[in-house]
């Protein structure tokens, strides 16, 4: 195909020129300055790379689910802006690659319309919703998503507020109907007051860093529960950790990402896997956070720009270019599995060379 993207940092391009303004700046926007943002991604390459040839298995599992590499689709928004099948069109994609997708509880298809478009396996993302106590709406939604076969919930806990981007501001953005609330609350504004619409639907505060509500969350589901938000060392009270700044969109200049995964990876001492978030661009990147501690990735931006440029086959293109670079980046450097990838493999600029030898 004539032109067709051949990693994924030129998908970028492809949405920038097919979406109206406001929707590519919502999906590719930060906070603020957008330090953070850039960060992410500049950060990876103060990390190298040492260098040997084998042969290769990408697969691992992830709680107890196999997948053919170890790069998943993380929780993102509003996939329907980037194409009209939104995340059913992601979810296929995924299953098509035989990895995990983590729908939103934001998305733009419900939780039952995404679990019935493939048979896969399949996490599900929520906050707790601060609406005058009305703890119910938080509840009916996750014990929703368990009754369709979602196998983990993954708790963000970065958010007691919604991080302020200037872009969606300066755009007047206008947040749709999420479908996941119809007949819980109006999730409906007129790009007014995205603020307030934010506030509406964001983590309830209150129940940031109260680890006995972990308790409760348990009360109400039988799933495997993960911290997702996590930037430094944590008391481990739950099935699993994801480092991530929330893809830069919450407080900028708060530090990449890459940055601070060995640090919490130390202080969980294998007692539940961590995972990774945030600046992923190449099939290197996923080595270099695999050598620092992480079980696995999640890629959220980079699908959606699949899907904005050429719909479920675009996230499939993603998914496989990465897994592809990763191939080859295992083979380039001596490991034959997953296994076999160490902090031997990665030197990050402030320490001094050494020799493999």
């Amino acid at each position: 195909m004539e032109g067709a993207p051949v990693n994924v940092n030129e998908f970028q391009e492809l949405p920038r020129k097919a979406l109206p303004k406001m929707y590519y700046d919502y999906y590719s926007g930060g906070a603020e300055d957008e330090y953070t943002l850039k960060q992410n991604v500049e950060a990876f390459q103060g990390i190298t790379i040492l260098v040997d040839v084998s042969r290769i298995n990408l697969s691992t599992t992830v709680l107890g689910y196999k997948i053919s590499a170890p790069i998943l689709v993380a929780p993102s928004a509003k996939h329907k802006w980037a194409h009209p099948e939104g995340e059913v069109a992601t979810a296929r994609a995924a299953a098509a690659c035989d990895t995990i997708m983590i729908l939103s509880y934001r998305s733009t298809c419900t939780i039952e319309e995404v679990a019935s478009s493939c048979n896969a396996v399949r996490f599900f993302q929520c906050y707790v919703q601060n609406t005058r106590g009305e703890i119910y709406i938080y509840a009916n939604i996750v014990q929703r998503a368990e009754r369709c076969g979602y196998k983990a919930i993954f708790l963000t806990i970065d958010s007691p507020r919604l991080g302020r981007k200037e872009k969606d501001i300066k755009n007047k953005m206008v947040n749709p109907q999420l479908k996941n609330f119809e007949g819980l609350i109006s999730t409906q504004d007129d790009g007014s007051n995205i603020e307030a619409f934010d506030a509406n639907t964001a983590f309830d505060p209150l129940f940031l860093g109260r680890y006995r509500d972990i308790g409760w969350l348990r009360s109400i589901t039988n799933l495997p529960v993960l911290l997702k938000g996590v930037l430094t060392a944590v008391e481990v009270g739950v099935d699993g950790i994801v480092v991530s700044n929330h893809g830069a969109r919450q407080l900028d200049y708060a530090p990449p990402t890459i940055s601070v995964l060995e640090e919490v990876v130390g202080a969980v001492k294998g007692k539940v896997p961590v995972l990774f978030d945030g600046g992923i661009r190449r099939g290197t990147d996923v080595l270099k956070a695999l050598a620092l501690g992480a079980q696995a990735v999640l890629i959220g931006r980079l699908a959606v720009y699949g899907l904005a440029a050429k719909g479920e086959y675009g996230v499939k293109r993603v998914i496989e270019m990465l897994r592809d670079e990763l191939e080859l980046t295992m083979a380039l450097s001596g490991c034959p599995t997953l296994n076999h990838i160490s902090r031997k493999h990665v030197r990050t600029k402030h320490e001094r060379p050494r020799s493999m030898l």
